[in-house]
């Protein structure tokens, strides 16, 4: 999974107008051991917590050392910058195990500083 974010982050300054999404559709979570000793729940509510309190203009970097690994990641180039696109679990509707982008919150970055974090913030770069 590192080995693909790399090739994704160096890979960004060659692509124009392109998405990479290293995960897309739903993601499984084994929850009995990987979300805060099994409670997704209680991760899912650190998670909304965490994102509440971020800073605009915070470094992309001391963003995701808050985090557990993010759900999906999606890295966009435009004219006006590199795009970066990672989401959280925030909100699940399902006891199933699975996440969806859904059930995420978006954390938008721009040449790797956070512009913004939910629907509405993503719609601004799309």
């Amino acid at each position: 999974m590192k080995k693909l974010l790399l090739v994704a982050a160096l890979s960004a300054p060659l692509l124009s107008g392109c998405i990479v999404a290293v995960s897309d559709g739903e993601v499984e979570h084994g929850w009995a051991s990987e979300y805060n000793g099994g409670n997704w729940q209680s991760q899912q509510k650190e998670n909304r917590k965490t994102i509440a309190n971020l800073d605009l203009g915070a470094d992309y970097s001391q963003v995701l050392g808050q985090f557990q690994t993010p759900d999906f990641t999606e890295l966009v180039k435009k004219d006006d910058g590199v795009f970066k696109v990672i989401y959280f679990a925030t909100n699940s509707k399902h006891s199933d195990g699975k996440i969806t982008k859904d059930e995420c919150t978006p954390l938008v970055f721009k040449d790797g500083k956070l512009i913004g974090f939910g629907q509405s913030a993503l719609q601004q770069i799309l």
